[in-house]
């Protein structure tokens, strides 16, 4: 009888270790890390972040690739994108690679020209149909067709905005997709251009581009979830810039300030998100080393200084909401860490958690 006990015993405690360890791998989110390979990294990380303690776990080498400075999944999660920073891939060209992932990891396919030099952005359509490479030093955007598996199609269309100015060096920087418009930030010409799908093919839509001060930088935008505001964050002049659509169109409306009056060293601005919810807007400042943080008003988009936070590191490039909205990660490419901070869903406040060592992080994307 007594062994009958201790192995009923027994199997009730297997099972609930069980249940405990399946519990405990669904409270975790995988995020994958691009790099610049010239410091000591190899290419894309993958760690595992715990939804209960904010901390970065299991390290691994995902893929050995070149200055994977950006990377971007398909809408089914079945293919990885990764642009190359380089200029060297063809005569002066970048490179995209295409991953499949299989189970979190990611399988090799192929990688294609971009057309460009250094390309810095990839973005993918809605539909997963169209992916776009933004390439810096290149002026120009490469636009792919996909096939049913997620493979890029050769032969891309090149949208080229070095035509655009000769008095001054375009530099695309984000391509996004928005409505069936390809949307694209160039720095160097102070333009948000926006193209619209005519004959196969993207033309300039009927509002041809966004304009922000003469030398601001626009690097990176994001939309509200009704798309009635969009906010562009600057680059080179440490701002960020309203826009507000009226009539299918969007006008110019304020523009803030992101690092502190009293601050007197050199800040450069890198990327900006919005909360799941809409309520608060954080962005990154480079020099300053902080986040800053925006309430965002929910009727006319106005932004309302909340305050900064310290990196703990320094040079702070893209930054990540994990999909609760609990943690705001942030890569530091100089002091070669992320850290991981919880926020304040009511006050939109970050407090410090954790933080991992990784050579020059500079992309963090949520599988």
């Amino acid at each position: 009888m007594k062994n009958k006990i201790g192995l009923f015993t027994l199997i009730v405690g297997l099972v609930i270790l069980n249940s405990c360890k399946v519990e405990e791998s669904k409270n975790e989110e995988v995020l994958f890390v691009g790099t610049y390979t010239d410091n000591g990294s190899e290419g894309i990380y993958r760690f595992n972040l715990n939804l209960d303690t904010g901390e970065l776990t299991n390290k691994s080498l995902a893929a050995k690739i070149k200055n994977p400075s950006y990377i971007a999944f398909s809408p089914d999660r079945n293919s990885l994108y990764a642009v190359s920073e380089v200029d060297n891939y063809k005569e002066n060209d970048g490179s995209i690679t295409t991953f499949s992932v299989k189970d979190t990891s990611l399988v090799y396919v192929e990688e294609q020209s971009t057309y460009g030099a250094h390309p810095c952005f990839v973005g993918v359509s809605d539909d997963g149909k169209l992916v776009a490479a933004a390439n810096y030093t290149g002026g120009n955007v490469a636009v792919y067709h996909t096939l049913e598996n997620g493979n890029l199609k050769p032969a891309p269309q090149i949208i080229d905005h070095k035509v655009l100015d000769t008095t001054r060096n375009a530099h695309a920087h984000m391509s996004s997709f928005l409505n069936g418009e390809l949307i694209v930030s160039d720095l160097g010409l102070d333009r948000i251009k926006k193209y619209k799908v005519s004959d196969g093919n993207f033309v300039p839509s009927e509002q041809k581009e966004l304009v922000v001060a003469e030398g601001a930088g626009p690097r990176h935008f994001v939309t509200s979830k009704n798309e009635e505001f969009l906010y562009v964050i600057n680059e080179l002049n440490s701002t960020i810039t309203m826009f507000q659509k009226e009539e299918g169109r969007y006008n110019i409306g304020t523009t803030y300030e992101t690092v502190a009056s009293d601050f007197k060293g050199e800040s450069y601005c890198a990327d900006l998100h919005l909360s799941p919810d809409g309520k608060f807007l954080y962005g990154t400042n480079r020099g300053e080393n902080t986040v800053v943080i925006f309430k965002v008003s929910e009727t006319t988009g106005k932004l309302e200084l909340v305050g900064r936070e310290s990196v703990k590191g320094d040079w702070p490039r893209n930054f990540t909401i994990d999909p609760t909205g609990k943690y705001v990660l942030v890569a530091n490419q100089r002091s070669n860490n992320i850290v991981v901070f919880n926020r304040d869903a009511k006050n939109g406040t970050l407090s410090f958690v954790s933080q991992v060592d990784l050579s020059s992080p500079v992309c963090l994307k949520f599988y």
